[in-house]
């Protein structure tokens, strides 16, 4: 069912015809699941008493949790909308019961069609439209916060959002010389190391798993940048390639202590710091947690295509994807 709805008038149309929500589930595959992440560690950090997941499309399809139903709601995605696991999870949702949101940039998509509830977005038109899937879904889980228990800094995340893709699209303006220095120093290593922290990991796990390996066919290990001293930091050593999204707020103490011992051992780093880029000009202290990986994905978009044009390998390209029936 198409819906011309705000997040807003959606999680009240919802909470009109439910007010005893108990969960929120997201669900999604590759990209779109890492899009959803900050949404899903705001309700996980901010939440009293819903509880929240994020799942894979299939694994929702074939082991969903038993208690889908009526006190549910599931924020669907897919940015093409015809995502074959994700379409059937959406139908699933809706047929279990569940109150079913789903984000798509494809108005006419199956996965559209199939939800109560459904926002589309923008891609193509700028550096800050990468992230409007990520962004609108953060604002889905605002509303269910703060129209299902209050949310004390309401206003300061509207403020977050009227200034969040501004933001991007002006610090990627400055960004070239470094963009072009990560793709000549990066274009020949056959891995490379992604550490991220905080709502941020979804951004850092999108980096290694689709702009690294899916688009690049370069092996890209991702790993929290707590976790890295548990076992990954054994990898590293002079020259070897890492990939440190830092953030601005609560985890940035895991993101440095990682970086000191990357410096300690010489490896090749590059550094993508929100702090370098502005955030807090229009995050709050006590928001700004949640942004970070607007304004590090959509940053990070011109050093992916500077490596991709180093290496003449198209961020298009594909060996299986849209070839081959799977």
């Amino acid at each position: 069912m198409m819906s011309t709805l705000s997040p807003k008038e959606i999680i009240a149309a919802i909470k009109s015809k439910h007010a005893d929500i108990k969960q929120v589930l997201f669900v999604g595959c590759g990209a779109s699941m890492s899009d959803l992440y900050p949404a899903y560690y705001f309700i996980l950090h901010e939440a009293n008493d819903l509880q929240t997941a994020i799942i894979t499309g299939n694994e929702f399809n074939y082991d969903a949790p038993k208690n889908v139903g009526p006190q549910t709601i599931v924020i669907t995605a897919s940015l093409g909308g015809t995502t074959p696991e994700s379409v059937e999870a959406t139908k699933n949702a809706v047929k279990w019961g569940a109150n079913v949101v789903t984000l798509s940039h494809n108005p006419d998509a199956p996965i559209v069609a199939a939800a109560e509830y459904s926002i589309v977005h923008g891609f193509e038109e700028s550096y800050s439209a990468k992230v409007q899937k990520m962004t609108l879904a953060l604002k889905l889980a605002v509303e269910i916060k703060q129209q299902f228990e209050g949310y004390d800094y309401y206003d300061e995340a509207q403020k977050g959002f009227d200034g969040i893709y501004g933001l991007i699209d002006e610090q990627v303006q400055h960004v070239g010389p470094e963009a072009k220095k990560f793709g000549e120093l990066y274009k020949n290593d056959s891995t490379i190391h992604v550490l991220a922290s905080g709502a941020t990991w979804g951004a850092g796990y999108a980096t290694g798993s689709f702009l690294f390996e899916e688009m690049q066919w370069i092996t890209a290990p991702v790993h929290n940048s707590g976790e890295y001293f548990h076992g990954p930091f054994e990898l590293t050593e002079k020259d070897a390639p890492y990939l440190l999204f830092a953030n601005d707020g609560s985890t940035r103490p895991m993101d440095m202590r990682a970086l000191t011992f990357l410096q300690r051992f010489d490896a090749k780093i590059t550094l993508v710091d929100a702090k370098d880029f502005g955030l807090k000009d229009v995050a709050g202290p006590h928001v700004i947690d949640y942004f970070n990986p607007m304004l590090l994905t959509g940053v990070f978009r011109a050093y992916a295509e500077e490596l991709a044009a180093q290496r003449n390998h198209p961020l298009s390209k594909r060996r299986y994807m849209w070839k081959l029936t799977y």
